[in-house]
């Protein structure tokens, strides 16, 4: 049986208080799973927080892309071991880069929280924008595409077709599509991390 990266899911919102905190691969830092196409480590795509304590290697992903975007903190460096250093300072530095690359975070001044997409570009296209909201945002899915939400700061609220409760600061939003088109328009004021999942062409 072929995986689809777009299993039949519940269009939904997740509370951050819902996240599921576990260990990094390599035991060296902790992660709350925000959500991921497939439970256990079949996933195409996955969202998460990295919560980044203390210096520290950085687990391997064979065969996935990451983007790293500094939630909170004083700043993070990504120090990959080809000689490359890359600085996330605040408010929302961004990084993407091969999850195969061996790397080492160093905190520039004290823990960082860090959003973390990660994806399997054979199975799934991802696209990660930073934008404010100001007014009202809208996105479209369909069967190939959906979109997750992560409001930054801020409060926001769907139109009343999506059925979808409010967002607050840390909440995510899932918004799939059908075989037709679906529109969903957001209303509020702050920022957010908007990402575009579609199939590959």
């Amino acid at each position: 049986m072929i995986q689809t990266p777009f299993p039949a899911q519940v269009t939904r919102v997740i509370p951050a208080n819902e996240y599921r905190r576990e260990r990094w691969r390599n035991g060296q830092g902790w992660t709350r799973q925000i959500a991921a196409s497939h439970p256990g480590e079949a996933w195409d795509w996955r969202l998460s927080i990295a919560e980044i304590e203390r210096d520290a290697g950085f687990s391997a992903f064979p065969g996935v892309e990451r983007e790293l975007v500094l939630l909170h903190g004083n700043g993070v460096r990504l120090c990959f071991d080809d000689g490359e250093q890359v600085a996330l300072l605040p408010p929302h530095d961004r990084h993407r880069f091969s999850g195969a690359r061996p790397l080492r975070g160093e905190l520039v001044d004290g823990p960082t929280h860090d959003f973390n997409l990660m994806w399997r570009p054979e199975a799934v296209d991802a696209e990660l924008l930073l934008r404010p909201l100001v007014g009202s945002m809208f996105f479209f899915a369909d069967a190939c595409t959906h979109w997750a939400i992560h409001l930054l700061a801020g409060q926001a609220r769907f139109d009343a077709a999506s059925g979808l409760p409010p967002l607050w600061a840390g909440d995510t939003a899932l918004l799939y599509g059908t075989p037709g088109r679906v529109r969903y328009a957001l209303e509020g004021g702050g920022e957010l991390i908007a990402i575009k999942f579609s199939t590959p062409a």
